[in-house]
């Protein structure tokens, strides 16, 4: 036996989890460092209009990995991948911080994008598995959560580090972090051996049979798309609200304004141990409602911090909730091979953010404030019509 199967032997399966959760919320916080950053960055490409891209080419990044990388968590050794996955993150990080047109910038954030959700979706599965069935929802929500965590860390540690040390410095940091991630993996995560024996084509066909004969998995990646879309649309234009007059926040203010966003994870691990009883409709269905009424305070936020902060917790709080649900419901559909699930959910789940992100740009430009909220109230509004079919057919969901 060598050394690394002998240090990941003495890690219990509890342990595993927590290690999975750590690597899970680190790792995604690459993909929001540039959120409260993208005035300062803005002002390093000559004020570019497009830097505002940035967080949608992280997302379109995000997904052509759950498409094309993450099926690889099925059919290869985990451990090997996710160290090789880690390193190419730091390399993009690197790239990102030393762009020298708006154009390289945006090409990085699809690399960053691409290898991240390959490291969150490969790692989220393989927890699943190491969790009872009855105790899964609560497995899965813990790394959630991590995951939640990590989100809304990035924003408050990239404001304040951009603030006081400029935007560069924040993502060469966060490469050096993924370096030291990827040895942590290759010395504690226990190496296991392919869960299934197919090749690369097969196993990107077996995804899109999936896909093509579940239709529960279908409903539940729509409503989260739409969910995820309205997390898109607020968090590309809610920096520059702030950093505008009546706010004129700073980076670092910014920054702390994301801590805010902490109760979507609480809500996740709370509805992890109720989606454990069964209660995963009637809790999406509570949840999209208070997301879509949130959005009226969103808008009334405008010129009041407090109002914004009310729509923000709303917001967070049905998205984290929601998410949470829907994971709890499709890796239960399958036994094995989840790495095929994840692929299929989480790409819709990161398409929505991408179309998110543009769309409320996009309004935000046009409209203003009021306008980007209108995108998140509407992708609300849809997903309530999407759970609401899923009520009338029954949920579909097996007891296992």
């Amino acid at each position: 036996m060598d050394t690394d199967t002998a240090a990941s032997l003495r890690l219990t399966p509890r342990q595993l989890i927590r290690l999975v959760a750590v690597v899970n919320g680190v790792t995604i916080a690459n993909l929001y460092y540039c959120q409260p950053l993208l005035p300062q960055i803005a002002l390093s490409y000559a004020e570019t209009p497009s830097v505002g891209n940035l967080t949608a080419t992280g997302q379109l990044g995000y997904a052509l990995g759950l498409i094309l990388l993450v099926p690889l968590g099925d059919i290869v050794r985990r451990r090997r991948l996710v160290c090789l996955l880690l390193c190419v993150d730091a390399v993009a990080l690197v790239a990102t911080a030393t762009a020298p047109t708006v154009e390289v910038l945006l090409a990085t954030g699809v690399v960053v994008g691409a290898a991240t959700s390959s490291v969150v979706q490969i790692l989220l599965p393989y927890a699943a598995t190491l969790a009872a069935e009855h105790e899964r929802g609560r497995v899965v929500a813990t790394v959630l959560s991590a995951s939640l965590s990590g989100i809304l860390l990035s924003r408050a540690v990239a404001g304040l580090v951009g603030q006081f040390f400029g935007w560069p410095t924040v993502f060469l940091a966060a490469a050096a972090v993924s370096l030291v991630l990827s040895g942590i993996v290759v010395r504690f995560m226990t190496p296991t051996a392919p869960e299934v024996a197919i090749g690369y084509r097969a196993q990107l066909g077996a995804t899109l049979h999936l896909a093509m004969s579940e239709p529960l998995l279908r409903r539940r990646s729509l409503i989260g798309a739409l969910v995820f879309a309205t997390f898109g649309a607020f968090w590309a234009t809610v920096a520059f609200l702030l950093a505008a007059p009546p706010f004129g926040y700073t980076e670092a203010e910014i920054g702390l304004f994301a801590l805010v966003s902490g109760v979507g994870a609480l809500a996740a691990r709370l509805t992890g141990r109720l989606a454990d009883r069964g209660w995963q409709r009637s809790l999406t269905g509570a949840l999209l409602t208070v997301g879509f009424v949130s959005y009226g305070a969103a808008w009334m936020g405008n010129h009041s911090a407090v109002w914004l902060i009310v729509g923000l917790l709303g917001a967070e709080t049905a998205r984290g909730g929601v998410h949470l649900l829907n994971m709890s419901v499709v890796y239960n559909l399958v036994e094995g091979a989840r790495s095929r699930v994840a692929s299929v959910y989480m790409t819709s789940y990161t398409l929505g953010g991408v179309m998110g992100a543009a769309g409320g740009t996009a309004a935000y430009r046009l409209g203003g404030w009021g306008a980007a909220c209108a995108v998140g109230a509407a992708c609300m509004a849809a997903a309530l019509a999407v759970w609401s079919r899923e009520t009338r057919c029954g949920s579909g969901i097996r007891a296992r």
